[in-house]
């Protein structure tokens, strides 16, 4: 038998809401007639593409409620895109021009926001971008920039938090030549696997429990059950070689340190925003939510039917053995770590023109959750910014007292580099492209960035996705 806590629905367990979210205790698996790891790892499908007589990809989705099974013995009311929960990974290349038909049946208004993705501003997708229920959004854009690893989600104003808790997320491909060269694994769900982690907690009946308490809106919704790719402890066969697994932390609020169980080290290559310079080998690595992590492990010196768990450490919370892989006989074709992976343009510093402060604030005197004292304000903008200019960014984070928490900043359109963490430089698997940085308690880190291609009103704000509903989110808009 197993045993996990769940929540009862009622005023009682309003209490326990807050609880959890600090503390978010695992389920106890106790020895017995339950057997883990018996479900196969879902793979989302990959989106077809229709392509018209000018080579535009186009991709229709429909986001939609339903229900899933995302642990054994419930049904779970959900949401997902073009089925129950999640949807499927979009694949386009560098300098392809793409057309999205975007419907919206859940019977309130969403949107669809693509994270990573350097868009005109009237098609990024975030609060700006409603899509009313059964209206279609037609987004248009053509890729300008390298391969890389991102994802697509809503990003309504308040209800962005609750609508990817229910499943709203999928990932977003992006392929160049680049990518073509490099003698990686790269054949999707063959050995080059999406793994989405999301911790979630539920009420007895099985239902979602995503319901606010002060604790909740402080450190962001936190579960106690860890899901990957929308179900509990799958198995993943792999062979006896080398996989690629492009790891995204789809958490609300939850910090993840990523290892394996037998501690084996792996390769890093890529970082949220594409292909690092060179592998960087790693025991863990370190994901807040939104970011995203590229990495290599190698199955060939494990003997047939062995088994090795993806752990998962929680911060704030407890330890999960997330998922499992088998692995099978040895691959005809081994794949060799590259010893370079891309070129990077560094952006140098001196080239800045301004230099803008971004303090992070639990409590401010403008209220709580604030950046710079301000509250977000959709009729305000925040911060103007030159076309074609290169600034720096100095993010704080101030959330003193007892109520110390992390922080991320996650900017829309643009990819840029950390310089900096308390004047220190970035550790080797931060050095790439970055859309989403982790801000810890009373630090300070430098990013830089260039604005270029288009103008428009874009969002910055903290991705714990209650912070940002909160109100961590201000508006930057892009001008000549």
């Amino acid at each position: 038998m197993r045993r996990r806590t769940f929540l009862k629905h009622g005023a009682v367990s309003l209490g326990l809401l807050g609880a959890h979210s600090l503390f978010a205790i695992p389920p106890a698996v106790w020895a017995g007639e339950y057997e883990r790891f018996k479900r196969d790892l879902p793979v989302p499908p990959l989106l077809e593409s229709l392509a018209d007589d000018k080579g535009t990809a186009r991709f229709s989705l429909k986001a939609t409620r339903g229900e899933s099974q995302l642990i054994d013995d419930f049904t779970t009311p959900t949401m997902g895109y073009n089925g129950n929960y999640l949807g499927p990974t979009i694949r386009v290349r560098n300098g392809q021009k793409v057309h999205v038909e975007v419907t919206n049946e859940l019977g309130e208004k969403t949107t669809v926001h693509w994270h990573g993705l350097h868009v005109p501003a009237e098609f990024d997708g975030g609060p700006r971008q409603i899509i009313l229920p059964d209206a279609v959004w037609n987004p248009q854009f053509t890729i300008k920039q390298p391969a890389a690893t991102l994802w697509y989600h809503p990003h309504a104003m308040g209800l962005t938090g609750e609508h990817v808790y229910m499943g709203l997320a999928g990932m977003f491909y992006i392929d160049d030549a680049v990518s073509d060269s490099l003698d990686i694994p790269k054949k999707y769900g063959v050995d080059d696997f999406p793994v989405i982690l999301q911790d979630r907690r539920f009420f007895q009946d099985g239902n979602l429990a995503y319901v606010q308490s002060m604790m909740d809106v402080m450190h962001g919704v936190i579960g106690n059950i860890m899901l990957v790719n929308g179900v509990e402890w799958p198995n993943l066969n792999v062979a006896g070689g080398m996989v690629r697994l492009r790891l995204l932390n789809g958490s609300n609020g939850s910090l993840y340190r990523i290892r394996f169980s037998d501690n084996r080290a792996f390769n890093q290559i890529a970082t949220d925003g594409g292909f690092m310079e060179a592998p960087v080998s790693l025991t863990e690595v370190e994901l807040s939510p939104g970011e995203r992590s590229e990495i290599l492990v190698d199955f060939s010196n494990d003997s047939a039917a062995s088994t090795v768990m993806l752990v998962v450490d929680q911060l704030p919370g407890g330890q999960y053995e997330a998922m499992q892989f088998t692995i099978g006989e040895p691959v005809a074709k081994y794949h060799n770590i590259p010893e370079k992976l891309t070129e990077i343009e560094w952006l140098n510093e001196k080239d800045a023109v301004r230099t803008r402060q971004m303090q992070m604030q639990t409590f401010s005197e403008g209220g709580r959750l604030t950046i710079n004292g301000k509250h977000m304000d959709m009729n305000r903008i925040d911060e103007k910014i030159q076309l074609g200019s290169t600034e720096i960014w100095e993010v704080s984070n101030y959330s003193g007292g007892m109520m110390q928490m992390i922080h991320s900043m996650h900017l829309h359109d643009v990819q840029f580099q950390i310089l900096d963490r308390n004047g220190r430089k970035p550790d080797p698997r931060e050095r790439g492209r970055k859309d989403t940085v982790l801000i810890y308690p009373n630090e300070t880190v430098r990013i830089i960035a260039r604005f270029e291609d288009y103008t428009g009103i874009y969002m910055y704000h903290c991705h714990l996705l209650e912070h940002e509903d909160g109100g961590m989110m201000g508006q930057f808009e892009v001008v000549k």
